[in-house]
Formats: C-alpha cells, structure tokens, sequence
C-alpha cells in the first residue's frame, strides 16, 4: 500500500500502487471538480505532487498547462497514478465550490389539497356502557370532526401499540394525522392535546450534481422554507455511469447513505430557517432521475447500463420514511416520481407536470440539459421521448476555460461586431475565473455574427484583432485578458473548445428532430418550446436559436420554468389530484432510443454546422447572418 497525504487538508489515505492520484483524492473525501468524469478531457482536476513518485504523461496533456506550472509538479489527478507514497497539493479552483443552484420555478398558483391532515378529537372514555375499542373510537372522533369515513381508516401496527397510553395519558384529547396513501387513509401519528397547526410536508429535487427541498406548512398552503446543497454522492463519482460502477464494487449500501443525508441535510437547514421541528414533517416527495431513484431506495441500477437498460421498477413508490431514513417523523410518508426507462426518469415527469404540457391540445418541446439532455414531444393524447449524451462542453467540460456556474463564471457576453470587444457578466459579479454554459452558448452565437467563425466553427485567422491569434494547439478568441481575471491567465475560447460546443449542441438538435419526425411534426406545428433546468433558465434563447440548439420558432414561444422537478414536485405534495396522474403521464409517454433509430446520425450529421446545414430551417438565423455579412464586407 502507498500513502497519498493531501494538503492543506493533509488528509492521509491509504491506497495500491496504481491507483489515480482522482481515485485516493474521492476516497478521502474531497470532492474533486471533474466535469468530464475523469477521463482527462477537461483539465479540471489539476493538482501538485509536492513530493513522492508518481507516472503521469505530461506530453500528452500539456495544452492544459503552462511550462512554469509542469516545472511545480501540475498534473491532471484523473491521469495520475501512484507509485510511492505520495503528497499533493489540491488546490481551491480543483475542488467543487459553491455552485449557483437553481432552487427557483414556475410562479404558478398550485391549487391546495394536500393528502395529510390533522384532526384534533375529544373522545368520550369507555364505559361499560360504551366498551368500544380505542381505534374504533378514535376513528369514529376523526370522522365526526370532517376526518375519513371511519372504515377507510387503518393503524399500522406500529401505532397500534402506542394509541392505549396516548388516549389515557390526554385525558382522551388528541390530535391525529392521517395520510392518504396507496391502501387508504392511514394513521401516521396520534399526539397528545391539540398539535393540528404543525403539520409539513418537503418536496424534495434529488438531481445528480444538487439537492433542492421546500418545505411546505400543509395547513396555510405555505412555503416556510427552501435549502439547497451538493448531492454527497459526488465524492463516489460525478456522473451517473461512475456512480453505478461504484454500486456495482459493493457501493450500493454506500451511495444509499449519501442520498439520505444529502436530502436530511437539506431538510435539516430548511426547517432552522423556518424554525420548525422534523418531527412534524409528515409527507415528503421525491423527483429524480431513473438512477438516483433506484439509489435512494437501495435498489440496485446495475443493469440499467447494459443493454437491455432495464430498470427494476418504474412506477411511482411510496415507502415510510423510517425505512430510507429520511429525517421527518418516522411514520411519515415518502413518495418517489415514476420513470418511463432509463434515462427519461422522475425528473422529466416533473418537468411535464410543472409546464402542463400534458394537459393541452396543442404540440409542446420539452428540453432538459445537462451532462445529459432529456426531450419530450407532444400533448394531452401523446408523447415521445429520447435522452442522450450531450457532452460535457455545455458544462465547462473540454472546453479549456469553461467551468460550472460558480462565482466568478462568465453567465453572459456580447461583442462588438466592428472592434471584436467583449462585454461580459459573471456570477455574484467577481473577477472572472472560466466561462459556464450560458456564457459559451452567447459566445459561439457572438463569434458567429460577427464572423470570427464560419459556419464549421473555424476560426478565420485572417483577420487581423489582437484578440485573435494561433498558438501552437489551436487558434483561439481572447474572452478576457489576464489582467482582468481572477486566475492570472488569459481566458481564451479555442478552435477545438468550438468544435465540442457545436457537437453537444448538434446532438440536442437532432434528438428534436428525431423525434418530431417520428411523430409527423414539422417545426411549424409547435407551440412552444420549454427549457427546464439550471442551463436552459440562463441561457439566451435567441443565442440558442441562432446557434442550433433548438429549432427556430418564435423568441415568444420560447418558455423558461426553472426547476421544473423542484415545481413538480411542489405540485405533487400539495395537490393530491395532480399526484394521482404522475403514472397515467409516464403511461402515455413512448420512448425512443436514439442508438436504435438509424435517422438520427444524419439528423446529427446535418446540426453539426451553425446553425444547421439546411439554412431554410433557420429562416430569422439566415437573414441575421446575410446582414452581418454584408456589414462586414
């Protein structure tokens, strides 16, 4: 075994000789920025071997290094491996920072209809003349103060036992809560004198990367509270496909672990804020996708990465708390979102819920990007789905300078078309450190217009800017200039960083495509177009247009909701009826596999151009592009 100390943490870990400087970093708990899972594409992972023997190959992977920087012992971790024993330097930029989360959705009314309540009851003791048993008098109160008919009513043996000391302790004045679950209307919790104004209830967005909770006053139909925080699970691997390996290596038990105190951890904040006790959260909803589902219950999701891809289950679920071991009262109920196969999971079907595409006639595009993208096309009668790989260029992945929406991010930019002079923003407007996914989509769209590039992507060297210029790797775009940034380099967009943006991009385009030829749509027939999530909320959509990203219909029809999961997921906790339709949306969506359908390679063969290769798809893009053209000449 070798030893590999970390610093400034000086973290010791044990590990075999071969091991990646990635793989020991993980399990000493730190969490690494690795955005295109430790496969040495996005030069995220940098450390410093301060001393010890390691094989990395810096010829290889020296683009992403100065000469002066490989002379200090900078290495990619992900590409690292041990030899001896070992100490690294892991610096701040290597480690996953504060994250601009998105805790925000739809601003809709959500009608108000909980399935939890709470009744507060004054019994009558027995008698000899009234010998009924406790529960049957119990339940016969709750029905008499507007409760559950009595005999739709059950206890869970748990409180069965609890119910003869509560009664007599009260002097028979209690207040109960009663859920409606799948077998009827159950009693969760039975409390002493009146408690009837404490009753909540959590929805809950388990993504891969985030965990976003509401906390909801199931009385008033109010929110008290919102926490937000990293899912633990990183620190076993970033993306899905990692995690799942990870299970497979007798992780499960592991990964189950983190998923709950990722969302304790959240529900634990929320209810200080609101200053409000766990005790009296009776009800919370889960979305997430297919995967984080099955690792929150401890199912296993090995074979959802093999073909077939079939998950073990995909219908919503509902569990007590106390069995996953969410922090909330133990008899309180826990609901997950259904998923349709093995990438369109939960999430979607509360991104569907949340836009009310399924309600209405008319033909809605539903798009969610992240490492991964989701669409769904269609209405109230039907729906086809796909997901892919979008590439982790539109998360600051093999792109040199990108990086997740962080503080010091660059979110927005705009040039000048005649001086070629950015302007730009970033998050929490500090010194800027990289560019994040909102901020790449305005600059290929930028250099576009202004024609720095041309329709491939390729940078025209011919023109003569300081701000363009060749270098031995590829020629490149000068965003921000050395001194104008937080990390004392030139933050640079290169000719290879474009090529990766406009095949994420292209992918996305042909997956719509896909699928609204399967369904014999033409652009034309859509009403409207839905971004859900963190990246399609920043992102311009006129930029997105302009790039390919999506087909072009009109800027109006083009819609943000935010966290569509975390709104969904609202939905589902305070409206009973809305949750009663979460498997019937599942049902009626079909899904596509993109490997298997042999129309989608020349649909993505044909978006790798800006916009499109077909410039009479993107009729507004063509006279834009025409008109800065002749501009420019």
């Amino acid at each position: 075994m070798r030893t590999v100390t970390f610093i400034p943490s000086y973290r010791k870990i044990d590990v075999e000789r071969g091991t990646t400087v990635l793989d020991a970093a993980q399990r000493a708990g730190l969490n690494m920025n690795v955005v295109c899972g430790g496969q040495g594409k996005c030069g995220k992972c940098v450390v410093y071997i301060q001393s010890g023997r390691t094989e990395f190959d810096q010829q290889k992977y020296n683009r992403f290094f100065s000469d002066a920087e490989l002379a200090k012992g900078a290495c990619l971790a992900c590409e690292t491996f041990v030899q001896g024993d070992l100490q690294v330097m892991v610096p701040d930029s290597t480690l996953i920072q504060e994250q601009k989360i998105l805790i925000d959705g739809l601003d809709n009314e959500i009608d108000f209809h909980p399935s939890v309540r709470k009744y507060y009851v004054e019994l009558h003791p027995p008698s000899l003349s009234d010998p009924s048993p406790d529960l049957s008098r119990l339940l016969w109160g709750i029905q008499k103060n507007g409760g559950p008919v009595a005999e739709k009513m059950y206890a869970p043996i748990e409180m069965l036992r609890e119910i003869p000391s509560i009664l007599r302790h009260s002097d028979w004045k209690v207040t109960a809560t009663i859920g409606l679950v799948p077998g009827g209307y159950r009693l969760l919790d039975l409390q002493e004198n009146d408690t009837s104004s404490r009753i909540y209830g959590a929805a809950v967005d388990l993504g891969s990367t985030t965990v976003v909770v509401y906390l909801w006053d199931l009385v008033s139909g109010k929110v008290v509270g919102v926490a937000s925080n990293y899912n633990k699970q990183i620190s076993c691997g970033e993306d899905i496909l990692a995690r799942v390996n990870f299970a497979r290596r007798n992780g499960l038990t592991r990964l189950q672990a983190l998923a709950t105190e990722s969302i304790n951890s959240a529900i634990t904040s929320a209810c200080n804020t609101a200053g409000i006790d766990r005790d009296d959260i009776y009800e919370v909803i889960v979305a997430g996708n297919t995967v984080m589902t099955h690792m929150l219950l401890g199912i296993d999701p090995a074979y959802m990465i093999a073909e077939p891809y079939v998950p073990v289950v995909r219908r919503a679920l509902s569990a007590t708390s106390s069995r996953i071991g969410i922090a909330c009262n133990p008899n309180g109920g826990l609901l997950t979102f259904p998923a349709v196969s093995d990438f369109i999971g939960g999430d979607i079907i509360a991104d569907i819920l949340a836009c009310g595409m399924g309600e209405r006639e008319e033909i809605s595009l539903l798009i969610d990007i992240g490492t991964n993208f989701e669409v769904v096309l269609g209405n109230n009668e039907w729906m086809f789905s796909c997901a892919g790989a979008a590439g982790p260029a539109l998360e600051g992945g093999e792109v040199l300078f990108g990086m997740r929406a962080n503080p010091g991010a660059i979110e927005k930019i705009t040039i000048d078309p005649a001086t070629l002079t950015p302007k730009f923003s970033t998050i929490n407007n500090l010194k800027p450190k990289g560019i994040c996914g909102s901020g790449l989509i305005d600059l290929l769209a930028e250099l576009l217009v202004a024609c720095v590039i041309d329709r491939t992507g390729r940078i025209n060297t011919d023109i003569r800017n300081p701000r363009l210029r060749k270098t031995n790797h590829f020629p490149e775009y000068v965003v921000a200039w050395a001194k104008e940034t937080d990390i004392g380099k030139d933050i640079v967009i290169t000719e290879n960083d474009i090529k990766n943006l406009i095949m994420s991009k292209a992918s996305i385009h042909a997956a719509c495509v896909t699928l609204m030829k399967q369904a014999g749509v033409s652009h034309r027939e859509i009403a409207t177009i839905y971004f859900a999530g963190a990246f399609g909320n920043y992102i311009d959509k006129k930029n997105a247009t302009t790039v390919g990203l999506i087909p072009e219909i009109e800027i109006n029809q083009i819609k943000n909701i935010g966290n569509g999961a975390i709104t969904g997921a609202n939905i589902a906790l305070i409206n009973r009826r809305a949750r009663k339709t979460l498997d019937s949306i599942a049902h009626k969506i079909a899904y596509i596999e993109l490997n298997a359908e042999n129309s989608f390679m020349d649909e993505y063969t044909s978006s790798t151009f800006l916009p499109h290769t077909d410039l009479g798809l993107f009729p507004n893009v063509q006279k834009m592009l025409e008109t800065c053209r002749i501009r420019k000449e």
